[in-house]
Parts: structure tokens; sequence; C-alpha cells
């Protein structure tokens, strides 16, 4: 015999604790973040969001993937089934502070990497160039998801991608010329690739991204938070610029 019956109240337990759903609920769409970010959208310490994890992990319905100096937590398929049924049957929470993950949202929504743009809008804009053709995949892969042996939060050190053939048309609508940014970028690439923290998406970097980022900034279609601050606001000008001329439509 292989036992008595299955524990259920001890696996129960471990999604009793307000503060270890919240983590749950983080990893839930299938991303695969590193401590830190989880405990930025949770709203714990770093100490927290470790003690948490163990538990997790250690009744296998977390996985970690090294990638780097750095370990990246995945919610098992099997968990988030058992999530989603805990939430079919759970009354919904009083909202008693907007301050919590208030930054975190803000950092997935839009964000600069280095002086590219990344986040939900980063790679919205990237795969909206794919859409149109001002950029082709060289891999047989449609899309901008992520590839096998693509390192999690890291630039792409070989990318799928090269200028398609409505390049110039394209990016002449957001304002650029891809033989003027070509001639400016010096030694820097004019295409390279990131894989994004929070999308688990490519977003586009190089040349061509600062270039893209700095137009955005100038058109004022984008704004920072603050000064010195990574995330960026899409202003009413921005979403209707990169509705009207790339099709893209990203709620904040």
């Amino acid at each position: 015999m292989s036992g008595g019956d299955a524990d259920i109240a001890r696996t129960a337990a471990l999604f009793a604790d307000p503060a270890r759903v919240r983590v749950l609920t983080a990893l839930a769409d299938g991303r695969a973040l590193a401590a830190s970010v989880l405990a930025a959208e949770a709203g714990l310490s770093a100490p927290g969001v470790s003690a948490h994890l163990a538990k997790l992990r250690e009744a296998g319905l977390v996985e970690a993937e090294r990638s780097g100096r750095h370990r990246f937590y995945r919610l098992r398929p099997d968990a988030v089934e058992i999530l989603e049924t805990l939430a079919r049957f759970s009354p919904a929470r009083p909202v008693t502070s907007l301050r919590s993950g208030t930054r975190a949202r803000a950092l997935r929504f839009a964000r600069t990497c280095y002086d590219h743009v990344a986040g939900r809008l980063g790679v919205s804009v990237t795969a909206a160039l794919v859409e149109r053709g001002a950029l082709v995949t060289t891999d047989g892969v449609p899309g901008t998801s992520r590839r096998p042996g693509d390192a999690l939060s890291q630039p792409l050190a070989e990318h799928p991608y090269a200028l398609g053939p409505e390049a110039p048309e394209v990016l002449a609508l957001l304002g650029l010329d891809v033989d003027a940014v070509d001639a400016a970028r010096g030694r820097r690439p004019l295409l390279k690739f990131c894989l994004d923290w929070s999308e688990q998406r490519h977003h586009l970097a190089g040349g061509l991204g600062a270039a893209l980022a700095a137009r955005f900034l100038e058109q004022g279609w984008v704004t920072r938070h603050r000064p010195g601050h990574r995330a960026l606001r899409l202003t009413d000008t921005g979403a209707d610029a990169l509705a009207g001329r790339l099709g893209v439509r990203v709620a904040g």
C-alpha cells in the first residue's frame, strides 16, 4: 500500500494564506518570475517571498528555472487549475488600498529597458511590427513568443528577426527613417531583441528600438511617471497614435 488517504487539508492550507495567494496569483498567467519581481507584485519582503516559495516548491506547486545568476519561478499547470477552481467559489475581496502593487503594475505595463521600451507596451509594438511586415521572422515560427533556449530576462544572443519589406513604410508612420536610423547607430546592431521579463515575449532593442523609444518620448506619446523612474505612462495622444498607425491597443 502506498499510504492512507490524501492529506487534502495540508495542501489546502497552502492556499489559505493571503500573502501566499498573492504570490500564486502573480504566477497564475504562466509567467516565470524572479523572487524580486514576485516580491514587488505581491507587496511582500524578499524573505517573505522566499519562505512562501520554499513551501510551494516543497508541495510541488511551483517549479524553478535558473537563468544566469537568477532563479525564476513558475506555477505548475495543475496548480493553476486549483487556483482557478478556488476563485470560482470565492467572494470578491474588498479594495482596501490602491498603493499595493501599483508600481509593479506600472512597470509591467510599460517601462524602459536600458534605452528601449519594454513591458506590455513594448511587446505589443514589436508584435505589431511583425504583423505589418516591418519585421519578419527567420526561424519559421510566427509571432514574438519565447523560443526554446531563450534565456529568461536577458537579451537574445541570436534573434530570429530581420527587417521586412514593409519596414520603410510602417516606420515612416511612426516618424522614423530606417536608413537614417541605420546610419546613426554606429557599431551598435540595428536589430536586437530581449525576452521581456514580465511578458515572456520578445521586445525590440538595438538601434531601432532605441530610436523608437526616443521618438515616443519626443512626441509625448509616452512620459515617465517621474524623473529617473523606469515606468512609462502611455498618454492619450500616444494611445491614439499607436492605435491609428499600428493597430496597437494596450490597456494600462
